[in-house]
């Protein structure tokens, strides 16, 4: 372990929760980021469904040259 010491700095009992806490709160904080500055984001946790984009024309096969 690259960082053993800082448990005789830090006690486990208190240097654990706090990092776990620390985790929780930038993951929330993150989702709550994509949930407010988002369009799509509330619409797929509400289950609403997907467009779909409008299909392109099938391109005709290109007219192989007369042979002579």
């Amino acid at each position: 372990m690259n960082q053993g010491r800082i448990w005789t700095v830090v006690n486990p009992t208190v240097g654990l929760p706090l990092l776990l806490g620390s985790v929780t709160v930038i993951a929330i904080l993150v989702h709550f980021a994509v949930l407010s500055n988002t369009a799509w984001f509330p619409k797929y946790w509400q289950g609403g469904t997907v467009a779909a984009a409008p299909a392109a024309p099938a391109a005709a096969p290109a007219a192989a040259p007369a042979k002579k």
